[in-house]
């Protein structure tokens, strides 16, 4: 896009209007991620079973194993926890905020891909709840019979917050799981920022670096298995198909009335 081109779409773009969008999407994304929390776990413990057993037989049902290989590491397991629960909001926060400084003319597509990576998400969540690793042990009253081995890292060695508390427990959905949020957002980050990365190796290997962390991260925590893992770069992959469906649908728009605009040449 020519600099010409740049400026009048940073012109289009008003902060306080950007900040109303995002403020209003997530508070509607938060009300139906919460919704579908009642009454979910027996159903949430059942999809977990079905989970195990797909990664047992693609052979990736290593998520206990990896966890036992750090739990002796307190220190690492809690700076984990306290990743897991704030990078994904400030790191996301802080891209998008970059790129509608510095990128105004991809900023509608790297907000839309956002939006719609959330959105498809929630029909995950909806039609999917599953039980997080850390809570399959706690499970005996829905019918577990077997010892899983995962630990609940929040709940033993800390964070800063818990579950378990009365605020989160009343507005947070447990078993929002699948996909992975925290992996879709963590490429979306990654994608996002990578015109940094230009002539800066050091900056691409951080790029690359997030996402792989946050994986680590969700696996030694047990927050997620590790499919969930993969829904997240399913549905970052989807949503950004379809912002860009809808980036060029209002491109070849903006070309037609253009065009209507100027009406035919005066040939007298």
């Amino acid at each position: 896009m020519n600099p010409t081109s740049r400026e009048a779409r940073s012109r289009e773009l008003r902060w306080w209007r950007e900040v109303l969008y995002a403020g209003g999407f997530y508070f509607v994304y938060s009300l139906i991620r919460n919704a579908t929390a009642a009454d979910s776990a027996s159903v949430a413990f059942r999809h977990a079973r079905t989970v195990i057993h797909a990664e047992r037989l693609l052979g990736m049902y290593h998520e206990e194993s990896i966890q036992d290989l750090f739990l002796h590491y307190h220190w690492l397991v809690r700076a984990l926890n306290v990743y897991y629960g704030t990078f994904h909001f400030v790191v996301t926060t802080l891209a998008l905020i970059w790129c509608f400084r510095r990128r105004p003319d991809r900023y509608p597509l790297w907000r839309n891909t956002l939006a719609a990576t959330t959105g498809l998400a929630l029909v995950g969540f909806a039609l999917f709840p599953l039980m997080p690793p850390r809570l399959l042990d706690a499970c005996n009253s829905f019918g577990a019979c077997a010892h899983y081995g995962f630990v609940d890292t929040l709940e033993r060695f800390g964070g800063l917050w818990s579950f378990d508390s009365g605020t989160m427990k009343s507005i947070s959905n447990q078993y929002a799981a699948m996909p992975s949020l925290h992996c879709g957002w963590a490429l979306w980050c990654t994608a996002t920022l990578w015109p940094l990365s230009r002539g800066r190796e050091w900056v691409k290997a951080v790029l690359v670096a997030y996402p792989c962390l946050t994986v680590f991260a969700i696996v030694v925590t047990a927050n997620h298995f590790l499919l969930d893992a993969v829904g997240g770069a399913a549905v970052f992959g989807a949503g950004f198909l379809v912002a860009a469906a809808l980036v060029a649908r209002r491109a070849r728009m903006a070309r037609i009335e253009a065009a209507a605009s100027v009406g035919p040449l005066d040939t007298a």
